[in-house]
């Protein structure tokens, strides 16, 4: 098999970590990381590893990270976009410097690195990690549906206007047990312990988030769909991986106002 180069940002934990297992051992991977202290995991899990430091949140990282990559290959076959953040609770009580925070992760440094780095990924591939929130029908995280929503849009844009031959995948799993759930509690805590109003939904929440860190799908499951779709010649567009997210994608398509009010109505049920 030939060895290829992969770019790999939210690298150190859940389906980042798990796919660097599985393909670092016979191909070139430069793995983003956030926190400094993730940096030597990241070359113990093989040689052939080398970590580079990008904060989304931090968008004056993004150019010294394309900058490090440029300096060390010339080709990119794979570039795989993982990392994100979760920003949850009532949109009247989210403060605005949140949403735009969960826009600087989930999207604009995504789109900025991907930009940055068009250029070595000529006849090259861009593998997405969306998730099901895309279709848009869950209350109380709507700013993470509308930015993989909006990661969506603007990757298939690009999949059209690029003159690259740059493929894009879009890969939008269900739940998946990961410690996404764990640090969306800790992120969003002001808005669970403090949201007058909201405080049943607040708690219901937070054992959910809970409940799927523990018993969602397994991250490697996803890592086989991301490998599929990095093998394949001509992959799909968009795929989905859970039961989960296929019903999602399902129910995405009814009447707005309908699934409106079936969602109403299970919430209240489910918070009960």
């Amino acid at each position: 098999m030939k060895t290829k180069t992969y770019v790999i940002t939210g690298s150190t934990s859940g389906i980042g970590k798990a796919l660097l297992r599985r393909i670092a051992s016979e191909n070139v991977v430069f793995a983003g990381y956030r926190n400094k202290d993730y940096e030597l995991m990241l070359r113990e899990i093989s040689p052939n590893i080398y970590p580079f430091y990008v904060d989304y949140s931090k968008p004056e990282t993004i150019k010294p990270a394309s900058d490090y990559l440029h300096s060390m290959c010339t080709k990119i076959d794979t570039l795989i976009n993982i990392a994100g953040c979760v920003v949850a609770g009532p949109i009247e009580k989210i403060e605005m410097s949140e949403i735009r925070r969960q826009f600087d992760v989930n999207v604009f440094g995504h789109l900025e690195l991907s930009k940055l780095l068009a250029d070595s990924l000529q006849d090259g591939r861009i593998i997405n990690v969306s998730s099901m929130a895309s279709f848009g029908i869950f209350p109380f995280i709507s700013p993470y549906c509308a930015s993989k929503r909006c990661l969506d849009m603007f990757f298939n844009s690009f999949l059209i206007e690029n003159k690259k031959n740059i493929s894009v995948v879009s890969i939008k799993p269900g739940v998946i047990a990961t410690p996404l759930w764990g640090k969306s509690v800790d992120e969003n805590s002001k808005y669970f312990d403090n949201c007058t109003d909201y405080e049943r939904e607040m708690r219901f929440l937070i054992s959910n988030a809970k409940k799927n860190e523990a018993k969602g799908l397994s991250v490697e499951k996803v890592v086989d769909v991301i490998l599929k779709a990095d093998r394949a010649k001509c992959p799909k567009l968009s795929y989905t991986v859970g039961p989960d997210a296929y019903i999602a994608s399902l129910i995405s398509k009814l009447p707005q106002g309908f699934v409106n009010s079936i969602i109403k109505f299970g919430m209240k049920q489910r918070i009960k």
